[in-house]
């Protein structure tokens, strides 16, 4: 963490006096926030105008966020592809979700490690997102922002925006700089997969719809199962 000490926010003393309300002012982290709650603000509008005028659609978008938040950006362009989604709309969709997640809990997790917000539900996913940091930082550290960005765009378990984002803070990377070489990176891995999932759903779409879904499904719970493993193996390790 001694990197992460050089990376105080501006508006937080070393004691911790400052008040969340003043960071979300003059901190990099509070702009982030604000940013990220902003383009939340957008997307909820775009919910409710897609439900007055498109109910159709409205249910799609919220599947699709529902599968991004629970499986990741797979789970939701695999969802978007076999509801019959258009292939740019799937990709800026997806985008567009992955950059609100960055945005608002990057920023939470940083104020939570700071212990200027008590949310017993969040402190517990930032103490595993923080782990997966700690576990994956050095890595990271030999190679910079290339590291950063290699680690982001690779499609590895655990490798997600969210994590790399706390790994370059463990790190002591500036604010944009960090926040810049994850969004990048996530991009990239993006339209990667948009690439190869639309071809996917495009050679199994004879057989099922959802072939696509179902597929990606499976993949999402062999990955939790890996890590559900890793997990209990360090706890075995530690008794």
């Amino acid at each position: 963490m001694e990197n992460a000490e050089k990376n105080l926010p501006s508006g937080l003393k070393k004691d911790g006096s400052a008040g969340l309300k003043g960071l979300l002012v003059t901190s990099a982290e509070g702009h982030v926030l604000l940013t990220g709650l902003g383009l939340t603000l957008v997307y909820i509008l775009w919910l409710a105008f897609e439900l007055f005028t498109n109910p159709d659609s409205f249910q799609t978008l919220l599947g699709m966020t529902a599968v991004e938040v629970v499986f990741g950006r797979i789970g939701c362009m695999g969802f978007g592809y076999s509801m019959g989604v258009g292939h740019v709309r799937v990709v800026i969709i997806s985008m567009l979700l992955e950059t609100i997640l960055v945005l608002v809990f990057y920023p939470l997790f940083v104020f939570i490690w700071r212990q200027l917000l008590m949310m017993k539900w969040l402190r517990r996913l930032s103490d595993r997102t923080y782990t997966a940091a700690q576990r994956h930082k050095d890595k990271v550290r030999k190679y910079g922002v290339i590291g950063l960005f290699m680690f982001v765009w690779l499609p590895f378990w655990m490798t997600g925006p969210v994590v790399g984002c706390m790994i370059g803070y463990l790190l002591g990377m500036r604010v944009w700089v960090n926040l810049v070489t994850v969004l990048i990176g996530t991009y990239v891995a993006i339209l990667g997969w948009a690439y190869l999932l639309h071809q996917l759903h495009r050679q199994t779409l004879s057989y099922s719809s959802y072939a696509i879904v179902i597929m990606a499904a499976i993949a999402a719970a062999a990955a939790l199962a890996w890590t559900c493993r890793q997990r209990f193996r360090r706890h075995n390790q530690r008794r």
